[in-house]
């Protein structure tokens, strides 16, 4: 794969310059491979790097006082990961591999770099981060008060639109290597209760799952059942001119 996956995510938005695609691709030099299943950040360990994905599904989470896990953000190609470091001394969230994935180091010496040299990136990233967490308190909020099938299909919904940005979305069609438990994790659920409504959502027409592969056949209706809110547009307007 070649070329910056960050600045294929962030040409999205904006056209990058020439020394703006440099300095992302001087930030993914170097890679490493993760197999399913491992620990990249851990709310107990030391601080390390931060990262770009280049390849494959991770996760943020947190262990709650009870041992209960909560997923708070699934990772793609192109994310961002570890920021948290930016503002903490020590770990708040452990980020672990759903798939096998390939992810670039950094460290927070030269994203600050980066930032210094290229203020427009410094904040494409910020209005990113900012839009990220509005989609979990959204997600937070649908937790506590929708019902479980809206639950599952607001995360379908965010999935599905994360997905088609970065042209993972072919017809609806997407892979979701997520196991009953991620989802239920993700949304408050077990797996049981997860597997319900799933069926049910592929009973009434909205989606079709084969295997790990699902597609949304009518993103209206789930979309409007689940009372989503599509948060990966920006603003960009108020961005400052590109170096």
């Amino acid at each position: 794969m070649g070329g910056s996956c960050l600045a294929e995510r962030l040409s999205h938005y904006v056209t990058l310059s020439s020394g703006e695609r440099a300095a992302l691709d001087r930030l993914e030099e170097q890679d490493r491979a993760y197999r399913r299943g491992a620990v990249v950040i851990s709310e107990s360990g030391a601080p390390r790097d931060l990262f770009v994905v280049r390849k494959g599904w991770l996760h943020s989470s947190v262990v709650l006082g009870n041992g209960s896990r909560q997923i708070m953000r699934f990772h793609f190609q192109g994310d961002l990961i570890g920021l948290p470091l930016l503002a903490f001394p020590d770990p708040p969230e452990t980020v672990t591999a759903v798939t096998d994935a390939t992810l670039c180091p950094f460290s927070r010496e030269r994203l600050a770099a980066l930032m210094t040299e290229h203020p427009r990136l410094a904040a494409l990233i910020l209005a990113l981060t900012v839009a990220e967490r509005v989609s979990l308190a959204d997600r937070l909020a649908s937790i506590g008060r929708t019902s479980a099938r809206a639950r599952v299909s607001s995360l379908i919904c965010e999935i599905h639109s994360r997905l088609r940005i970065l042209g993972l979305a072919a017809d609806g069609a997407v892979q979701l290597p997520l196991t009953q438990e991620d989802i239920g994790d993700a949304t408050g659920l077990t797996a049981v209760h997860v597997n319900r409504m799933m069926r049910g959502l592929v009973e009434d027409g909205l989606i079709d799952r084969n295997g790990s592969h699902l597609r949304v056949l009518d993103e209206g209706r789930l979309c409007a059942e689940a009372s989503f809110i599509d948060r990966t547009p920006v603003e960009t307007g108020w961005l400052p001119p590109p170096r």
